[in-house]
């Protein structure tokens, strides 16, 4: 039996922080009383759309992380960019509420994309041999 404890870990994380996005848009709902869709809000439009974006991007990271563990080339680095990536989507998360933690959102966005294109580099080396 093959035990990917990164893949693991960074799925149970992805499984946590998505149920912290969504329950961040429920009390948004609730306080806005709003109970489909977004109400013209942009408050909520915002939250939901740092949430689809989150599932968008997290399905690829998890799927090379997967890869790249299997492939037998992830060792302790792996586990730091997978942290790195969660934190960056806390932070993206954060950000997309605007105001003054709208920083947030661009550092959030730079190491999802940094981090995919990494984790893609080092998949396409490993299949190529080359790792």
């Amino acid at each position: 039996m093959t035990v990917l404890p990164v893949t693991l870990a960074a799925a149970a994380a992805a499984a946590v922080l998505n149920i912290w996005l969504g329950i961040r848009i429920g009390a948004l709902r609730t306080a806005l009383q709003v109970s489909i869709g977004d109400g013209g809000h942009e408050s909520l439009q915002r939250r939901m759309r740092a949430q689809l974006n989150y599932v968008e991007n997290t399905a690829f990271v998890l799927v090379l992380i997967a890869a790249i563990e299997l492939a037998g080339v992830g060792s302790w680095w792996l586990a730091y960019v997978a942290a790195a990536y969660f934190i960056g989507r806390v932070l993206h998360g954060f950000g997309m509420d605007g105001a003054k933690l709208k920083v947030g959102r661009m550092i959030g966005t730079l190491a999802t994309m940094l981090i995919q294109l990494g984790l893609a580099v080092v998949a396409t080396l490993t299949a190529a041999g080359v790792m």
